[in-house]
């Protein structure tokens, strides 16, 4: 499933490396640290709220892995509700890279429950185009440079967990958004368990629209085995993600 051997516990919020497998230690973020960009940020909810790992390999692909500027991350979500929105993230942009000046994409594969990536192509009053992209085990989800975006968990029954790849040089933008209030839709359950989406009134009218906004295959990704596995076999096929300027024409006509 993950193409790595790790041990995701969505209850402790922990995630254990196996043989042959590198990682740090986890950072986890508070339901304080969330707050200003939920749409009641007076909820109660579990606490922690999430655990992310960022640099997760094996040790054989280090050196590929640092000279390719890719970086590979896991996360796991806490069950629950955050009042009456489902368990998510904060929401940020990628901090542009020192690297190449670039704020990076980011490639999102869905190992457990099921995910809705909400992102908007701009983190100010006028978001622009806004799109809801859901997934569930064995999908993934990419978001294009430059977008706000954040992870919401989906599945009431089952706990979130995903991998990622992202820029080696990766940082995390979250001022914009606080001082919104988010991005420019929230979802929420209602009295009958469906989720509802709710614009964000510090934003100007925008429309959402649920789907991907990019076909995930236009960029090389294999339905057929964990995207780890995938760069394993070929380490050029995610090159995009550390160096977007070679897809400069791609990312303009999405």
């Amino acid at each position: 499933m993950t193409g790595l051997d790790l041990h995701l516990d969505t209850r402790a919020l922990t995630i254990g490396y196996g043989s042959g497998v590198f990682g740090p230690a986890v950072e986890v973020r508070r339901l304080e640290q969330i707050r200003a960009t939920l749409r009641d940020p007076a909820c109660a909810g579990p606490d922690p709220v999430y655990a992310i790992a960022m640099d997760v390999g094996k040790p054989e692909h280090l050196a590929e892995l640092k000279a390719r500027n890719l970086l590979f991350g896991a996360m796991v979500f806490a069950a629950g509700r955050l009042g009456s929105e489902p368990v998510r993230t904060q929401g940020h942009v990628h901090r542009a890279s020192p690297v190449h000046g670039w704020s990076t994409p980011e490639l999102y594969e869905i190992w457990s429950g099921r995910a809705i990536v909400l992102m908007q192509e701009r983190a100010n009053e006028d978001p622009g185009r806004c799109f809801a992209a859901e997934a569930g085990p064995g999908e993934h989800i990419v978001v294009p440079p430059g977008w706000a975006h954040a992870t919401l968990s989906v599945d009431p029954d089952t706990p979130l967990s995903f991998g990622a790849w992202c820029d080696r040089d990766y940082g995390f933008e979250y001022d914009d958004l606080r001082r919104l209030g988010g991005l420019a839709w929230f979802a929420e359950w209602n009295a009958e368990g469906r989720l509802e989406w709710h614009p964000n009134s510090r934003y100007a009218q925008s429309r959402l629209i649920s789907g991907h906004a990019i076909a995930p295959k236009t960029l090389g990704v294999e339905d057929d085995s964990p995207i780890y596995t995938q760069f394993e076999r070929d380490p050029a096929r995610f090159q995009w993600v550390s160096k977007p300027a070679t897809m400069e024409r791609f990312w303009a006509e999405i």
